[in-house]
């Protein structure tokens, strides 16, 4: 199989008769200004498309009213449910905390200060129903759009996803933007998760990557959030991000596949298996192929 078919290939789920359930996992820490609004916008946009839903809002150790909205939005969208983070608090625990909770086929993580789009959600979400195990956006490609991007963090942001793009040789180019849509089978694939940070951005990806579960990349807006603060401060977050990189790198290159996605690993080992009969099966050949990396260039 080339690397191209392997980059891009699904697996349509054939006998499902019910509609996909979408989980929405949001963390949330002092959003009272902009949590009611983008809930609303979510519920109202997912329940236009009649797709089954739930959010799950993870308070994060919030001194403001964001609780009190949560449960105020809740009254409209039953679906809405509030998850207070009792434990250590980071945007990576909260977002762990909210994966561990969700129910659905389909888990989205989305931002609560409402710079990511509902009607991407739902590409996201048509995507996994054709068959990929992750749907991916980028803010960097044809169709995609961005709105008031403060310009030190957009150069950053570039030169980061530059460097994992040559490390991992990936073709996609915004590994870092939190906002993203797995199958429930690639979370399972991708624990388990040690990022507490906003490094858990890049981890999830690189490891449903690396780990050999498909994924379709679809052009997206994000717009800057109207009120609050950011929560990622970029000076304590660039080691942290590094460490998470170069540990899914050294899985990729010195695990032997023991973390593949398991039709992966059957599919590979039936390819070194092939080839080294082609080869004579003689042990050198053997050894040769055991040594090799399976190829993620996308």
């Amino acid at each position: 199989m080339s690397r191209a078919t392997r980059a891009s290939r699904k697996f349509p789920r054939h006998g499902v008769k019910h509609k996909m359930e979408l989980s929405v996992v949001i963390p949330a820490r002092d959003e009272e200004g902009s949590i009611e609004q983008t809930l609303a916008a979510i519920a109202g946009t997912l329940h236009t498309e009649r797709i089954p839903f739930e959010i799950v809002v993870v308070d994060d150790g919030s001194t403001d009213r964001t609780a009190a909205c949560v449960r105020q939005s809740a009254v409209g969208y039953p679906g809405i449910r509030l998850v207070n983070n009792t434990g250590r608090h980071g945007f990576g625990m909260a977002v762990r905390a909210g994966l561990a909770q969700a129910t659905g086929e389909a888990i989205a993580v989305m931002m609560a200060d409402g710079s990511d789009s509902p009607e991407d959600l739902v590409r996201y979400y048509r995507k996994i129903e054709e068959g990929y195990d992750c749907a991916f956006g980028s803010r960097f490609i044809r169709g995609s759009k961005i709105l008031d991007y403060p310009v030190h963090k957009l150069a950053i942001n570039r030169m980061a996803n530059w460097f994992i793009r040559i490390l991992f040789g990936l073709r996609y180019n915004d590994i870092t933007n939190a906002f993203k849509c797995y199958r429930r089978q690639a979370i399972e694939g991708i624990q388990p998760l040690l990022s507490p940070h906003f490094n858990l951005t890049v981890e999830m990806p690189l490891k449903a990557i690396v780990r050999g579960y498909s994924y379709a990349v679809v052009p997206i807006s994000w717009t800057n959030r109207k009120s609050g603060m950011s929560k990622l401060k970029i000076k304590e977050m660039g080691s942290r991000y590094l460490f998470i990189v170069l540990l899914v790198w050294l899985e990729h290159h010195l695990s032997r596949g023991d973390y593949l996605r398991p039709q992966e690993a059957e599919e590979r080992a039936a390819t070194r298996h092939d080839v080294a009969d082609a080869n004579g099966d003689s042990s050198e050949a053997r050894a040769r192929i055991a040594a090799s990396g399976p190829p993620i260039s996308r």
